[in-house]
């Protein structure tokens, strides 16, 4: 047996965790060393770390030890599950299975097909946001029989989400370029969460159902969607729409 670890054995390695993830957000490092960093936080059989393409509508799984089926339902399944309603509230810290209500996980198609035929018991799911407010990915990590979690081990996953988020999210497009990297022209001197908003006009989606799959309220899209209109021109959303499909953003979701 595994000798208890100690709160300061936990938040040493929650350092271990943050540097790698600073180091993987600069590109120094990959993102597989940030989930080896977090073993040493919370223990766990599988895990991955995974980023949100809000135009294809999906996940893609930087690092990870799930199997396959159980990757491909992080990736193109679980932001439709009952529970990611629950886990998308960026207020809250990450959901620990054994604390989602049992009808919660009745309804779950994750839990059903994919966690349950893997004997998972136990683990913790984490949305993840950009300091922007953007969702860009999920931390899973999942346990075969039920462990003891240490409270400083629940706040650490927490507090490392900011730092967690930094290391999947794409880089910005409105930050200076490294050395030697060029900046990506944006068209119309959008912000790339303008481009996100502009290219799901293209679907013919009403500000909240555009909201609902950015993770922002209809107001921050209708915003978004006056400002579109303003550098580009443009009389109205339908406008937007043309030009975005011109430029060939159309989501592919």
């Amino acid at each position: 047996m595994a000798a208890e670890r100690s709160t300061a054995d936990i938040l040493n390695a929650a350092v271990q965790v943050r540097r790698a993830a600073r180091s993987a957000a600069r590109g120094a490092t990959g993102v597989d060393t940030v989930l080896a960093a977090l073993s040493r936080v919370a223990e766990y059989d599988h895990a991955s770390l995974a980023r949100w393409d809000p135009l294809r509508e999906r996940h893609t799984t930087l690092a990870g030890c799930y199997p396959a089926d159980a990757t491909a339902y992080i990736e193109t399944r679980l932001h439709r599950d009952p529970v990611f309603s629950v886990l998308r509230d960026p207020d809250r810290g990450g959901l620990w299975l054994g604390e989602v209500p049992w009808h919660l996980l009745a309804a779950s198609p994750g839990f059903r097909e994919v966690l349950r035929p893997l004997g998972i018991e136990g683990g913790v799911a984490q949305c993840l946001f950009a300091a922007d407010g953007r969702y860009v990915g999920m931390l899973n990590l999942s346990t075969r029989r039920p462990r003891p979690v240490p409270d400083a081990a629940r706040a650490a996953v927490t507090l490392l989400a900011e730092a967690l988020a930094a290391a999947v999210a794409v880089p910005h497009l409105d930050e200076p370029p490294g050395r030697g990297t060029a900046r990506p022209e944006r068209p119309g001197g959008l912000s790339p969460r303008e481009l996100e908003v502009l290219a799901h006009l293209t679907t013919g989606r009403t500000n909240r159902e555009i909201a609902e799959r950015l993770y922002v309220t209809p107001r921050t899209v209708g915003t978004h969607i006056e400002h579109i209109l303003a550098k580009l021109d443009l009389p109205n959303r339908a406008a937007a729409a043309a030009q975005a499909a011109a430029w060939g953003i159309t989501p592919s979701g």
